[in-house]
Parts: C-alpha cells; structure tokens; sequence
C-alpha cells in the first residue's frame, strides 16, 4: 500500500511538530475562554488539560493506522473497502478541508472587520489571502512545511505579551476549585476540544515524513505544547478577568492585548490583529494542500489544478457568511464534523485496520 513520494519532497522529521502546533494553535485562541467558562465557569482550565491529554490518545491512533498502511488515510480506506470504495470515502475529506479553510478565512476577517476595519471587503482579503496561499502551495509541501516553521517562530513573542496582564491579575478568582459537577467539565473540555482540532492533517502529509517513526515524539511535543500554552493563557484570562466580565468579551485575547503599554505603539491589539494572519496563513495552506491532495489521489487530477479550483470555491463562497450568526454557525458546523472525525472516525478506523490486518495475515 506505500505511496511513491520523491525523497526530495519529504520533509525532516521534527518539522512535524510545528505542522501539528500550528493548525492546533489558530483562531480559537482569541476568543475560546469565554465559551468553556459558560459551561464549567472557572474550573474550565481542567477540562482545557483534559482534553489536551485526550489527544495523545487519538494520535497515537492515527500512527498505528499510517504504520499498518504504509501510507495516508486514503491508502487505510483502499486497506480496508478496497480501491474504488476506499477512493469514494476519500472524496468527502475534501470538502471537510474546504469547510476548515473557509472557516479560518472568514474568522479571521471578521475580526479584522470588527477591530479595524468595518468598511473592508471580504472578498478582496479573501483574495489576497488565497492568492498568497496558491503561491506557496505550488512551491511544494516543503514550503508549505517552512511557511508552518516561520509563522510559528515569528508571532511567538505573543505569548510575552500576556505578562502585562499579571499585574492586574487575580488568582482567587479560579477558587474554588472543583466547584463545578464532573459533567460540565466534560462538555467545557468537549468544546475545548473543538478548538484544539486540526493535527489530523498528519493522515494526509504522513508519507512526505523522511523518517515517519522519529517524527511522533515531535508530534506529541507538538501537542504538548498547544496544551501547556491553551492551559497558560486560560488561567491568565480567568484571573484578569472576573466571570462577569469575561461573558462580555467575545474576543477575551484582544481584550487583554488592550493593557500592552509600549513607548511606541499605544493600540497593541492592532499589532496582535496583523500578527495573528500570520498564525493563520500556514493553517489554510495546509488545510487547502489536503484538500488538493486528496483530489489529485481520488480522481487524478493534478494538484495545482485542485488548488485553483478549491481557492475558486473558497472565494464564491465567503461572500455567503454576512453577520456574526452566519459565521458562528459556520464555525459550529466545522467544529462537530471535526470532532466527530477524530474522536469517533478515526477510533473506528484504527479497529477496522487492526481487524482487516488480522484477516490478511491469517
């Protein structure tokens, strides 16, 4: 079942951890700590470590299917249905991937509208972006892994910029602890989860790793990392901000940027804005790179043709999300389909592997 990648295209094992960090670490990140305090109020930073710590779980899942295939989820659904049904369940991944670009595209737009600029055209930042994507994605799933290093590396000393809020912190705001019934914190941590969605892009990138067996420790790390810092700048907002204050900020991230006092600039959180599309332009390179992909696996035709014509369906339909429900449903939308991907398809794939590896074998 192996996939012929050149060895040229492939890519160094460690580079995977920033490929998981950076789809994991995306838009969710301004605005997630008001809706998990919704549900488990201020013990919510529990459930933000629990279902980090569920992860590890799935992807560990994930590599035992890719290691039993020698290959993508494409190459798992040709193991188990055979090759013309494994290709047509392929086919819906596709417009998963579409949903993911164009809910980062649109997220991010509207907080840029919302923040700077009301009278800014949709379409026309849709475009730019997406003609800059289309750039990088015909350079090669190499420079789309260099883009992920760089807009990982470059907008980290963001996470400095939450020391402002320190002074003006209060801890006992998160005490009591454990004073909410275990089964809010499960549906805080579910909907934690959402916003933790994304490393399942390593199902369709799996066979460009040089050496796919180093690269899961980075992928963990990876994870990790998103864990640690989703759970920092939790308690950081939870302590900022009283419960009551926080459930009037939508965007609680930008809402803290508002305390960043430098000599040189006085209106941080427009710099925090501008930085944060480079936070989200490798997550839609990739996810428009899978989405490509598993058109050119599926029906043969060639990538950058995909490219051009998903970036054209991307366009047409972002001028369709208006108002602030239209975009919020659309966000829902993506997030449960996500969720359900992970947590219920990708464990009822790993057993059907292991079940059809067994049969093979025997």
């Amino acid at each position: 079942m192996g996939q012929l990648v050149p060895e040229k295209a492939k890519i160094s094992p460690f580079l995977v951890f920033f490929l998981v960090h950076t789809m994991q670490f995306g838009i969710g990140v301004l605005g997630f700590q008001r809706i998990i305090a919704l549900t488990a109020g201020y013990d919510a930073w529990i459930s933000v470590i629990f279902a980090g710590l569920s992860i590890h779980i799935i992807l560990w899942m994930m590599y035992k299917i890719l290691e039993t295939v020698d290959g993508d989820i494409i190459s798992a659904h040709s193991y188990i249905f055979g090759n013309m049904i494994g290709r047509m369940i392929s086919l819906p991944f596709v417009l998963y991937f579409l949903c993911v670009t164009l809910t980062l595209l649109r997220s991010i737009i509207e907080v840029v509208q919302v923040w700077m600029f009301q009278d800014m055209s949709t379409f026309w930042y849709a475009f730019a972006f997406c003609v800059l994507a289309i750039y990088i994605i015909f350079g090669g799933f190499r420079t789309v892994t260099g883009i992920a290093f760089f807009c990982v590396v470059l907008p980290s000393y963001l996470i400095f910029t939450f020391f402002f809020a320190i002074p003006y912190a209060d801890v006992k705001n998160l005490l009591p602890i454990f004073d909410h019934p275990i089964k809010d914190l499960f549906k805080a941590a579910y909907q934690m989860s959402l916003t933790y969605l994304g490393y399942e892009v390593l199902l369709f990138f799996y066979p460009f790793i040089k050496d796919p067996q180093k690269s899961k420790k980075w992928a963990h790390w990876g994870i990790l990392s998103t864990t640690i810092l989703y759970t920092l700048i939790t308690i950081t907002t939870f302590c900022y901000f009283s419960e009551g204050q926080l459930q009037k900020n939508i965007w609680a991230t930008l809402a803290i940027w508002k305390v960043v006092e430098m000599p040189f600039v006085e209106r941080f959180e427009y710099i925090g804005i501008a930085n944060w599309n480079l936070v989200i332009l490798p997550n839609v390179c990739i996810a428009l790179w899978c989405a490509s992909r598993i058109l050119k696996r599926v029906t043969n035709l060639k990538q950058k043709y995909g490219v051009l014509l998903l970036s054209l369906v991307i366009l047409i339909t972002v001028n369709f999300f208006k108002t602030r429900e239209q975009v919020n449903h659309l966000i829902d939308f993506t997030g449960r389909v996500s969720f359900f991907l992970n947590y219920v398809y990708i464990p009822l794939l790993f057993f059907l592997v292991l079940i059809v590896k067994k049969v093979k074998k025997e």
